[in-house]
């Protein structure tokens, strides 16, 4: 490597001066060339730019089989170098189609064909060598295993006690058509009679004829006489929840022999065999009951009693009206209480409040005005009649009225009077009070009376 010294450095300064001194016209020839390399170097730039964005280019498009040369050109046919590419890319670049979904449709999930397409019925080849001559008559039917007694008590039971709501034997019978009870078919009165033995008088009622209903289609005269049995073997577990068991299981007995379902000798059978103490008394109960009857099948219809929304409205009206006289008669307020509460129809306690208030309008003495006041205001405080119960008997008065009055001339003073009693004792608000009807203190001049205005006699 060679050493500049002073002197070569001082030469090239005055060589350096001697190039600034150039003429003007040489210096404008300098300048002109210099324009031209620079605008040759501008467009080495933009070239150069321009490969760089082809070979960008050219690298993404790798995956769909086309690649870009350097002078711009596409060439297809070469495969994806990529495996990547072939992963990420899913989209169709063959430039195939005309933008149609597949299938014309009827490809996709949860699609079983094209629009409005109707299968034609599948037709068996007998060429085909997995066909079987067998199975052209073979019959599927559904198999429904039979119920243990675990299951059964499960599956039964809630039918037993929405029975209890609807009353509705037919829907009953279809539902256990659909199980299979199988060995447990005399396990069903079993089941139902002890549910009723919890239950009230209606239940009772409402499950005899239910027996009845089902015995003959889908239980046989055996099937309850062996379910009879052993209600008479489980009497000691049963009188430890229901203490009355033994002469209720004496009733469903006698209710079972009056509506045919159990065999007039079915009692011989036990004569003199029986130990249990409770089961002999519910054989003696059913006898009873048979011996009283003669066998008839009149009042062994009402062996649970009378009451339920069940019964029609003109018998309900018959035992409230009873119910009002036997008061009358013994004026005990808890009996009249206990009955009504027997004919569990408290939608219809209007009724009583109805009859007791015309009873005393059609009374002649004052011991059925007070008698009736007492038993309204009992009953109002027990909550056996509701207050609403109350205005709807007291408005049922008022609209008939006027027919009363026909009947009975005093009519309209009791009324008002027993209003204002009952007013006073609480019985009835203030609203139901000043709703009730009067008629006016005077009357118009009939002929023969002299031109005179005569009061009310009453």
């Amino acid at each position: 490597m060679e050493i500049e010294t002073p002197s070569d450095i001082n030469a090239n300064v005055a060589n350096v001066e001697s190039d600034s001194e150039l003429s003007g016209a040489e210096q404008i020839k300098y300048e002109e060339n210099g324009n031209v390399a620079e605008s040759s170097l501008t467009e080495a730039r933009l070239h150069a730019k321009a490969k760089r964005r082809l070979r960008k280019n050219s690298s993404r498009d790798s995956g769909r089989g086309d690649s870009v040369s350097d002078n711009g050109e596409s060439a297809r046919g070469v495969l994806p170098t990529s495996p990547k590419a072939k992963l990420m890319d899913r989209k169709s670049r063959t430039g195939k189609g005309r933008g149609l979904p597949k299938k014309g449709g009827a490809g996709g999930k949860g699609v079983w064909g094209t629009p409005g397409q109707i299968y034609d019925e599948e037709v068996v080849d007998i060429k085909d060598p997995n066909y079987d001559e067998d199975q052209e008559s073979c019959v599927y039917e559904t198999t429904v295993l039979p119920l243990d007694e675990k299951s059964f008590e499960k599956s039964v039971t809630p039918i037993v006690q929405e029975y209890f709501e609807h009353g509705d034997a037919n829907e009953v019978a279809e539902m256990l058509k659909g199980l299979n009870l199988g060995e447990m078919k005399c396990g069903l009165p079993v089941l139902a009679v002890s549910l009723a033995l919890e239950g009230k008088a209606s239940h009772r009622e409402m499950t005899s004829k239910l027996l009845s209903h089902l015995c003959g289609t889908l239980l046989s005269t055996e099937d309850v006489e062996r379910s009879f049995d052993k209600l008479l073997q489980e009497m000691p577990e049963l009188v430890l929840d229901t203490p009355q068991a033994p002469q209720l299981v004496g009733q469903f007995i006698a209710r079972a022999v009056g509506d045919e379902i159990l065999s007039a000798t079915y009692l011989d059978g036990y004569r003199g065999t029986v130990d249990c103490v409770h089961a002999r008394a519910a054989l003696d109960r059913a006898a009873v009951l048979l011996r009283i009857t003669k066998g008839g099948r009149r009042r062994i219809d009402s062996v649970w009693g009378t009451g339920g929304g069940q019964l029609p409205v003109n018998k309900l009206v018959k035992e409230i009206d009873l119910l009002l006289k036997e008061f009358v008669l013994s004026g005990d307020v808890v009996e009249a209480e206990r009955c009504l509460q027997e004919l569990e129809v408290p939608h219809f306690h209007h009724e009583l409040v109805y009859e007791a208030v015309l009873m005393v309008l059609e009374a002649n003495g004052n011991n059925t005005y007070k008698m009736m006041l007492s038993l309204l205001e009992a009953l109002l405080k027990s909550g056996a009649i509701t207050l609403d119960q109350m205005k709807r008997g007291y408005d049922r008065i008022y609209q008939e009225i006027p027919d009363i009055n026909l009947d009975v001339p005093k009519a309209y003073s009791v009324l008002e009077r027993f209003v204002e009693d009952c007013f006073k004792a609480g019985i009835i608000s203030k609203q139901i009070r000043d709703l009730c009807p009067c008629r006016g203190r005077k009357r118009f001049v009939s002929e023969g009376d002299g031109g005179r205005l005569k009061s009310e006699s009453y």
